[in-house]
């Protein structure tokens, strides 16, 4: 049977075939020997189908069979864990459509944390990133709908809707001693993956993923051909949710040329499988990844094994901490039903798993402009009465340099492709990345 590609929202992804999925199941009924074990499951089978008999028979409203079977289900994967969930058709087809890069609603990424609704991370360049939504906020109400008991597809359906339509969330944030409260304008989400710039002055790349959909890993090295000769590169992966495993693992691939990126473990030996190095395009420039508590899934894959190989420093804030593995395994003839469901865990190069850990950068930077407080009273040596002539302003007889730059060339910030000097002061995390790798290039010459 043909592989069935495995779509996630935020999470990592992998690839099954149901002929796996079924010959796990039997092997999981027939390899535990005894008559005790098949009589308690015949049992359990009883105990569940008469369930759904009583539900039919005597609940207060007229429920048809479908509906209690699909309550059910819900029911059966909302309890496994936060990650697993039932899709139904209009669920599994938006979740297809996001990996495309192109969806409706907020461009807020969500997940369960301690049972609560949270925000994971604002999709850059959105309704909900404009308006001020964060990561780490908890959605409290989605306009008068209260969260509490609410799924995440629940969630979800309730933001989604119409473009140029409105929905108001409520928020409870960390600090804030009342409520925020958004009402957000509904757009067609077109989430740009991935873009380039180019550090003033210091030929540093700084490539930014924003979500890992299918187009990652060509787009990035679509900008290495480009850029050929920099002398650092700055991943930037902070607030991103996740996507595609093997986009992530693409990735890491560019970066390293041997070695293991990923592996991850089931209950099963199907479900186990080791992700390798092998193409390698660009393993010697100085590198910084830069992570935050918006980074989840396939970006603490990135980093951590970036980390875990000496290949990259990691600068910023502790990440989200999801490390299991979902599949996406349909579960009629037509395809158009699915259950989300956690299948492994995954781990990094050097064994250990981030699940509910995270990844620690290497060195912590909290997200903060840059503390600079130019004294304009301050005495330099250029104010003296009788200073001494700066020499760089006579080269020879017939050409002068002077050490400031003409008007014309301090404007780069105009130009998309370039970071200027201000833009790194209103960023701390970036400023620390650029200046580590100036200090990694000058400690391996």
């Amino acid at each position: 049977m043909k592989n069935i590609k495995l779509f996630t929202l935020g999470f990592a992804a992998t690839f099954l075939t149901l002929s796996m999925l079924s010959n796990s199941l039997f092997a999981a009924n027939t390899t535990n020997t005894g008559t005790t074990r098949n009589e308690t499951r015949l049992e359990s089978l009883a105990k569940f189908t008469k369930t759904l008999g009583v539900v039919e028979q005597y609940y207060v409203d007229d429920l048809t069979i479908n509906e209690i079977v699909d309550k059910a289900i819900e029911g059966l994967l909302s309890n496994l864990d936060a990650h697993s969930s039932y899709l139904k058709e209009k669920e599994f087809k938006d979740l297809q459509v996001q990996t495309e890069g192109a969806f409706g609603g907020l461009g807020i990424t969500i997940g369960m944390k301690d049972g609560a609704v949270t925000v994971i991370s604002p999709m850059e360049s959105t309704p909900a990133d404009r308006a001020g939504v964060k990561a780490g906020d908890i959605i409290l109400k989605i306009d008068e709908k209260s969260t509490i008991n609410m799924t995440l597809d629940e969630a979800v359906s309730l933001m989604r809707g119409a473009p140029k339509t409105s929905v108001i969330i409520t928020i409870v944030r960390k600090g804030e001693p009342k409520p925020l409260i958004f009402n957000i304008t509904r757009d067609v989400i077109k989430v740009d993956s991935v873009y380039s710039r180019i550090v003033d002055n210091e030929n540093i790349l700084y490539i930014r993923v924003t979500n890992f959909d299918k187009n990652v890993a060509e787009k990035t090295e679509e900008i290495f051909k480009k850029h050929k000769n920099i002398k650092g590169v700055i991943l930037d992966i902070r607030n991103n949710p996740g996507g595609l495993l093997d986009q992530a693992v693409q990735l890491t691939d560019l970066f390293v040329d041997d070695g293991v990126i990923v592996s991850q473990k089931g209950r099963n030996k199907n479900d186990d499988k080791e992700y390798k190095a092998k193409k390698g395009v660009v393993t010697s420039a100085s590198m910084v990844v830069l992570v935050n508590g918006g980074s989840a899934s396939a970006s603490e894959i990135v980093s951590g094994s970036l980390q875990d190989s000496k290949r990259a420093i990691v600068v910023g804030e502790k990440t989200f901490g999801k490390g299991s593995v979902q599949a996406i395994l349909p579960i009629n003839d037509t395809q158009s039903e699915a259950l989300r469901l956690t299948i492994a865990r995954y781990y990094l190069p050097s064994g250990r798993t981030i699940q509910a850990a995270g990844v620690v950068p290497d060195v912590i930077v909290h997200s903060a402009a840059v503390p600079h407080d130019e004294n304009e009273f301050s005495v330099k040596e250029v104010d003296l009465k009788k200073h001494l002539e700066n020499e760089l302003t006579k080269v020879d007889d017939n050409k002068t340099t002077n050490v400031k730059t003409d008007d014309n060339e301090m404007k780069p910030s105009a130009k998309k492709e370039n970071i200027s000097e201000s833009d790194l002061l209103k960023d701390l995390q970036l400023k620390s990345a650029v200046d580590i790798i100036k200090v990694l290039n000058i400690t391996t010459k």
